[in-house]
C-alpha cells in the first residue's frame, strides 16, 4: 500500500506535465481548425463572388429587347433534335470524365497499388462535384475516397493529382497556343477602337515598333537582369518568407508532375488517355453546337477555340458560375455571333455539364455503398 502511494505521488509531476501540455495544445489545435475554416469561408467567397461578378458583367447593359432575344433562344432549343445534341454532349462529357480516371490509374500504378476502374471513376465525379461547393474541395475527397475505398494512402494520391494538374495546365498551354494560332487573322480583325477602325492587329503592330525604339524598355530589362541576379544570390534570404517558398513550390511542382511520367510502366498509355480526353473535350463542346441554329455552321475550328478559352472560367470562378457563360459569349462574338444569343448557348452548356456532374456524381455515390473497400491494399503482381 506503501508503495503503491509513492509510485503514485512520482508520477504525479508526469501528469501534471501531460495536462499541461494537453491542454496548450489543443487551444492551439483549436485556433489552427478556426483559421482553417476561415480561411476555407473566405476562397468560397471570393470564388462565388467573382462568378457574381460575371453574372453581373454578363447582363451589364442588356435591354428589355436582348432579354427578348435570350428567351427566343431558350424557346428555340425546346425540341427533341436539340435535347438530343444536349443530352449526347453531357454523356461525352463523362466519357472525357472517365478517361481521366483511366489515366489516374495509369499514375498510381507505380506506387504500387492497383485501383478499379469503376473506383477511379467514381472518385473523379466525387471531385468535380466537391469542387462545385468549396475552392480544391474535390481534390481532397477525391484522394479520401481512393484511400477509404482502394486502400491507396492520402498523401500518394494526392501527389498524382497534383502532378495530373500540373500536366494539364502544360497541355491547356500548348492547345492554347494552337488557338492564338488558328485564329490570327480573327483576332487581329477585332476592331478597338469604333472611331478610327483601329484593329488588334495593327495596335499589336504600332506598339511592337515603338518598344523597339522606346529606350525606357532596354533600361526595364537590364533592371530585371540584375533584379533576379541578386534574387539568385540572395536565394536563402528569400526562401524563408512563406509567399516566395509558395511560389517557388508551385513550380517545382509542375516540373516534378511532368516528370514524373518517366516512371509510368505504360507511359504510352498516359498519353493515348491525354490525348483522347481532350479529344472527348472537344467533341462534347462541338456536339452543343448543334442544339443550336446559329451555332451549327461555325464548325470544329470555333468549337475548339470556345472549350480551350472557356477553360479559363473554371480557373477563376467557383464551377464556372457565370463566368463560363460570359466567356463563351464573348468567344462567339468574334464569330458573328450575338452576345445575347452566346450567353443563352453558354448558359446551357454549363448547366448541362453541371447537371451530368451532379447526377452521375449521386449515381456513383450509390454504387459505391454497395461495393467493399479493398482488402489488399498492395498490388497483386
Amino acid at each position: 500500500m506503501q508503495n503503491l502511494f509513492h509510485s503514485k505521488w512520482r508520477l504525479l509531476p508526469i501528469n501534471l506535465v501531460f495536462l499541461q501540455v494537453k491542454y496548450k495544445i489543443m487551444p492551439e489545435e483549436k485556433e489552427k481548425s478556426k483559421q482553417k475554416k476561415i480561411k476555407s469561408l473566405i476562397q468560397l467567397v471570393i470564388f462565388v463572388g467573382i462568378g457574381v461578378f460575371f453574372i453581373w458583367l454578363s447582363l451589364r447593359g442588356m435591354t428589355s429587347d436582348d432579354y427578348s432575344k435570350i428567351k427566343e433562344v431558350l424557346i428555340g432549343i425546346n425540341n427533341p433534335q436539340s435535347w438530343m445534341f444536349i443530352i449526347l454532349s453531357m454523356l461525352i462529357g463523362a466519357c472525357a470524365h472517365f478517361v481521366r480516371a483511366l489515366r489516374n490509374i495509369v499514375m498510381i500504378e507505380p506506387l504500387g497499388y492497383k485501383v478499379r476502374k469503376s473506383m477511379g471513376f467514381f472518385s473523379v465525379m466525387v471531385c468535380y462535384l466537391g469542387n462545385l461547393g468549396l475552392p480544391r474541395a474535390g481534390e481532397v475527397l477525391r484522394c479520401v475516397f481512393l484511400q477509404r475505398y482502394e486502400k491507396v494512402p492520402f498523401e500518394k494520391s494526392l501527389g498524382t493529382v497534383v502532378a495530373e494538374r500540373a500536366f494539364d495546365l502544360v497541355c491547356w498551354l500548348v492547345l492554347f497556343m494552337i488557338v492564338i494560332i488558328v485564329n490570327t487573322t480573327l483576332l487581329s480583325n477585332i476592331i478597338l477602337d469604333e472611331s478610327t477602325q483601329l484593329t488588334l492587329g495593327v495596335w499589336l503592330r504600332q506598339k511592337g515598333a515603338s518598344l523597339l525604339t522606346n529606350y525606357k524598355m532596354f533600361i526595364a530589362l537590364a533592371l530585371l537582369v540584375v533584379l533576379f541576379f541578386v534574387i539568385y544570390k540572395t536565394k536563402n534570404k528569400w526562401s524563408k518568407i512563406a509567399f516566395f517558398e509558395k511560389v517557388k513550390n508551385f513550380f517545382i511542382g509542375i516540373w516534378q508532375g511532368l516528370i514524373s511520367i518517366k516512371d509510368l510502366k505504360r507511359p504510352w498509355l498516359f498519353v493515348f488517355y491525354t490525348l483522347l480526353m481532350w479529344f472527348l473535350y472537344f467533341l462534347g463542346t462541338y456536339t452543343c453546337f448543334f442544339a443550336f441554329d446559329f451555332l451549327q455552321h461555325l464548325g470544329p475550328a470555333p468549337a475548339f477555340t470556345v472549350l480551350i478559352l472557356s477553360t479559363v472560367a473554371y480557373m477563376v470562378a467557383q464551377g464556372g458560375l457565370g463566368a463560363y457563360p460570359w466567356m463563351v459569349a464573348q468567344v462567339l462574338l468574334l464569330y458573328g455571333v450575338a452576345k445575347e444569343a452566346g450567353l443563352a448557348a453558354g448558359w446551357i452548356g454549363w448547366l448541362g455539364q453541371t447537371v451530368m456532374i451532379i447526377v452521375v456524381t449521386m449515381v456513383a455515390l450509390a454504387i459505391a455503398s454497395f461495393m467493399k473497400p479493398k482488402e489488399d491494399k498492395m498490388m497483386q503482381e
